[in-house]
């Protein structure tokens, strides 16, 4: 992969890790900044060491989600994802400007970690056993439920045993996809969710169905042509993707997750982003497998 070498911003007294390190949580334009203060000092081999020598990491996240992540006017990325990268990167002594963002859809998350195109994906990225076969995730750092979204004035549809039969949209390669396959639903495949709106608008598919999040914000986007319906039937923990058996980098950033719980930097960054439309919940305890 390559990498930028930019100074680092100061070396931390050697020792242990530091977790107090870093973030502002000031609001600007739906996002925290998150600068880092200094750079830490890690132990000598490890990703972590290796990301803060090179001064720059590379982090796969979505573009077309609003909310969690959304290409904005500015050319980057902004969201609850984005902001959660944004703290993992002040704390290996990397500023916002030095992340470098890649669209990672459904379908790539797992080919992009393998070929080491990206070094952590942070993109609704649902921890499953399936996946642990071929990446490791930190966290979960969030609690998501499949939900299901449907045209605003279709009383047809309330939960998901109404979809049993019909014609839904979801995305090659996600959990929700499975999950609708096995219901028994007709599931029609795309790329990015949003490219899922459209055979909703034409009646091609009676719903979208994926994370309550994800249809939250795709509904606030178009604003009284859509509305989210029924409950949550599924529990969909959202990880940090990252290299399989790299065990002290995922360690690390299940530290740096609880860290940012303790301090305030991920409600910060929740209340700046998601927040704007869903209310706050506590998030989840890392899994130390």
């Amino acid at each position: 992969m390559k990498r930028s070498r930019l100074s680092l911003i100061g070396l931390a007294a050697a020792g242990a890790l530091a977790l107090t390190a870093c973030a502002g949580g000031a609001e600007t334009g739906g996002e925290t900044t998150v600068e880092p203060e200094e750079a830490p000092s890690f132990e000598a081999g490890t990703t972590m060491a290796e990301l803060a020598e090179a001064g720059t990491i590379t982090i796969g996240t979505k573009f077309d989600q609003p909310l969690f992540g959304l290409m904005g006017p500015s050319g980057v990325p902004e969201g609850f994802d984005v902001e959660i990268g944004k703290i993992i990167a002040a704390e290996l002594g990397i500023a916002p400007e030095d992340i470098d963002w890649v669209e990672t859809v459904s379908a790539n998350r797992e080919p992009f970690i393998e070929n080491g195109q990206v070094d952590i994906v942070i993109a609704t990225y649902t921890i499953n056993d399936t996946r642990k076969e071929v990446v490791s995730f930190a966290g979960p750092y969030y609690m998501a439920g499949q939900s299901i979204l449907t045209l605003a004035d279709n009383e047809d549809i309330e939960s998901e045993e109404d979809l049993v039969g019909q014609p839904v949209c979801s995305v090659t390669g996600s959990t929700p996809a499975a999950n609708l396959e096995a219901l028994g639903a007709e599931v029609l495949l795309t790329d990015t969710y949003s490219n899922c709106l459209e055979p909703l608008r034409s009646g091609a598919v009676v719903a979208v169905s994926t994370d309550n999040v994800i249809l939250a914000g795709l509904a606030a986007q178009n604003e009284g042509e859509f509305k989210v319906v029924g409950e949550p039937f599924t529990d969909e923990p959202y990880g940090i993707g990252l290299a399989l058996d790299d065990t002290e980098f995922r360690m690390w950033i299940n530290d740096v997750l609880e860290a940012s719980y303790e301090d305030g930097r991920y409600e910060d960054a929740w209340n700046a982003t998601a927040g704007t439309i869903l209310p706050f919940v506590d998030p989840p305890t890392p899994d130390r497998y």
